[in-house]
């Protein structure tokens, strides 16, 4: 069974809890302003759309999997066969998605396409569908991350499955209407509590809670965050489109322009590979957090996912 299997049988789970949030909270007079919006949700489900429309294109552009490869050249191999190598491998590759994911927020090259998935100002459910398309350079770089799981042995289908396993369980974590659950499920795996604080762009929440299932990893490696102070979703300087090709471009016609307005090779390689807060000019000075940079967030627009 593949990712396109798993999705058909998901998207109608996806509609029938999207209609129950959506009642859920019309019947409460006491919901927040961010909870969602009209225009808001029709541009999720519009870029989400545009991206399974898009997505056999992609098999062509990425002929390349760098985990094929080093499933290929590894001595290792380990056989599905055994229950102990799929709760491995459920571990291993959630451990690819926290780098990958903190990755996204650190790289400006990723960042161009999971900016996508942050730049609504409203968080629910269908902001789960708010993900990039046609980032091809940014998703074989991106694809690094599961390298060591195949090379531990982890079978390549067996790596793709999990993580879109993983991928699934971060659909209902994207809601409003589920407050904390019990201590020790807040403590091991992420929840709708903890991916709301990543969703933040206000400080202290930006670049934290990486989590995809498990939030262990967070705790482990210092971004955690818990909520201390309201939640500000979207940009720190929002984007201020519902147009699906601007949501899914905007950060990358930003990168493009600033490479192209760099004085020096330096700047142009910093604004690919630096962190987003970056630029030439500052030298002596600390790069800003990811969605704190104008440049990250600017209308530059001609576009994600977690």
């Amino acid at each position: 069974m593949g990712r396109v299997d798993l999705l058909g049988y998901a998207l109608p789970a996806f509609v029938l809890l999207m209609v129950v949030e959506w009642i859920s909270y019309r019947r409460d007079p006491d919901r927040s302003d961010n909870t969602s919006a009209g225009r808001d949700t029709a541009a999720n489900l519009a870029t989400f759309t545009l991206g399974r429309l898009v997505k056999p294109f992609m098999h062509y552009l990425l002929p390349f999997s760098a985990v094929l490869v080093a499933a290929a050249v590894t001595p290792l191999h380990l056989s599905p066969k055994s229950w102990w190598v799929w709760a491995l491998g459920l571990v291993v590759t959630d451990f690819c998605y926290y780098w990958a994911h903190r990755a996204d927020h650190r790289v400006r090259l990723l960042w161009t396409a999971h900016s996508v998935h942050h730049s609504s100002e409203y968080f629910n459910l269908s902001t789960a569908l708010r993900l990039p398309w046609l980032h091809p350079v940014a998703t074989m770089v991106r694809g690094l991350a599961w390298v060591p799981a195949a090379l531990i042995g982890l079978p390549p289908w067996m790596i793709f499955l999990l993580q879109t396993i993983g991928l699934l369980y971060q659909f209902p974590i994207h809601t409003q209407r589920v407050g904390t659950l019990g201590r020790p499920i807040e403590f091991l795996f992420n929840t709708p509590a903890h991916h709301r604080i990543h969703h933040g762009s206000n400080q202290p929440y930006i670049d934290k809670n990486y989590g995809g299932i498990f939030i262990i990893w967070d705790r482990m490696f210092g971004s955690f965050a818990a909520e201390s102070e309201p939640i500000r979703y979207g940009l720190t300087k929002n984007i201020a489109t519902h147009n699906p090709l601007r949501v899914n471009f905007h950060e990358l016609a930003g990168l493009i322009g600033d490479v192209r307005n760099a004085e020096t090779w330096r700047g142009r390689i910093g604004y690919v590979f630096g962190p987003p807060g970056w630029t030439e000019k500052a030298t002596d000075s600390e790069p800003e957090p990811l969605a704190v940079r104008p440049e990250a967030v600017r209308v530059a627009d001609p576009t994600a996912v977690a």
